[in-house]
């Protein structure tokens, strides 16, 4: 099998390249298949991104900037003076490393820049394993109806998403009636519990503490917002064709449900597992069979209790405007997630508060039903969605917070 990574030296690249070491030290293992890279594509981390293509032998990689280039070259003469790659650079490096021929790209980039190479891939017939979320909130109509067009299967890698995927297949897919809601589990964040009020004083270094989960900056902060679970819900809508209002947001804190779904007979059928990405990215890779490894099971009598809850959208809106926004549909998903990554970025770097994240992107949004420059669109094309996304993003960068 050949597999090709976007976004190799972050939290979702390195563990799938831990599960690719794994699945291939031990071949003789049941559905366990042999795998090579034939592209990797990072950002700055030319470190990494230098040891990733001489152990997996790749020749095709991608970097953030033109001067990463030289900086990755550098750092692969060091490590074997013999090793030579082709190396490309910003959105077209994306778009080589998509259209590379691999059987299945990992998806694993974070933001809007996974869009286009993902679109990419989906023409060339690649079949997409997707952990980043943009893509489907931003252009959800589009991707599935390319990769419908092209015969291409999207496999969820997020636990959530892949927790209702197999809750699914254990469905008959010849009676779609059988469903009847999907309940989307939350972590809550390291926040659960806070008023609004007590958020105003928690800081980057803070967010950072989430209880369960190990994740890159951007996803971390979305968590304790509840903004992840907004992404997650437009992505679930797309990726098993139901409405926002058939989908449940609840709060379980121990991780170990990663999502439900129900039937019309009153049946509920749950995914559980340890709170580790590698299974997930896993089932990904070897999917439709289930290749072994040593992940441990859950101890259930040392966890003792599973709790649930409902999420608090008064302390935490970003979660409600995601959901405005999947019922809006057209242009508005673009144009909230494009706020809500200026303001998250803005957030890292000190430039604002907490609370101010909401607050740009309820702005943002009520901007944009009021702009001529960037008007609603109820059907956009790929261009106008891309055109919504650009102008949000300036929007959100000039808007100033209250004091």
């Amino acid at each position: 099998m050949y597999i090709a990574v976007l976004g190799s030296t972050g939290s979702i690249g390195t563990q799938t390249l831990e599960v690719v070491r794994e699945l291939n030290s031990r071949k003789e293992a049941l559905h366990n298949p042999h795998i090579t890279i034939t592209g990797l594509a990072a950002g700055g981390n030319t470190d990494l991104l230098a040891r990733q293509a001489v152990e997996f032998n790749v020749r095709l990689l991608s970097v953030a900037a033109r001067e990463d280039v030289y900086n990755l070259t550098e750092k692969i003469r060091m490590l074997d003076p013999s090793f030579k790659a082709d190396i490309f650079y910003g959105e077209e490096g994306l778009l080589k490393v998509a259209e590379c021929g691999a059987d299945i790209l990992i998806t694993a980039v974070v933001g809007m820049m996974g869009l286009k190479p993902t679109l990419a891939a989906i023409r060339n017939g690649t079949d997409i394993a997707l952990a980043n979320k943009e893509t489907l909130v931003a252009a959800g109509d589009i991707v599935i109806r390319e990769a419908a067009e092209h015969k291409v299967s999207i496999i969820p890698v997020d636990s959530e998403h892949s927790a209702i995927f197999q809750c699914l297949n254990g469905n008959s897919k010849r009676d779609k009636r059988a469903f009847r809601k999907i309940f989307l589990t939350a972590s809550g964040g390291p926040f659960r519990g806070m008023s609004f009020e007590e958020l105003s004083l928690v800081t980057p270094e803070d967010t950072m503490k989430h209880p369960t989960w190990n994740m890159g900056s951007k996803i971390t902060v979305d968590s304790a917002t509840l903004m992840n679970k907004g992404l997650e819900v437009i992505e679930a809508m797309h990726l098993f064709g139901v409405s926002h209002r058939d989908i449940e947001v609840i709060v379980h804190p121990q991780s170990i449900v990663h999502s439900m779904v129900a039937f019309r007979d009153g049946s509920v059928i749950a995914q559980l597992g340890n709170p580790d990405m590698k299974v997930p990215i896993r089932l990904a890779l070897t999917y439709p069979e289930r290749a072994e490894s040593e992940t441990p099971l859950p101890d259930f009598t040392e966890i003792g209790s599973l709790t649930f809850e409902k999420p608090d959208t008064d302390a935490f809106p970003c979660l409600r405007y995601a959901i405005e926004a999947a019922d809006m549909s057209g242009t508005m998903p673009a144009v909230m997630n494009a706020a809500n990554e200026i303001a998250v970025g803005s957030f890292l770097k000190g430039n604002i508060k907490f609370n101010d994240i909401q607050y740009n992107i309820r702005k943002v949004m009520d901007l944009h039903m009021r702009s001529k420059e960037c008007p609603f669109i109820q059907d956009p094309s790929l261009d106008e969605i891309i055109a919504a996304d650009k102008w949000a993003r300036a929007a959100a960068g000039g808007i100033k917070c209250p004091v």
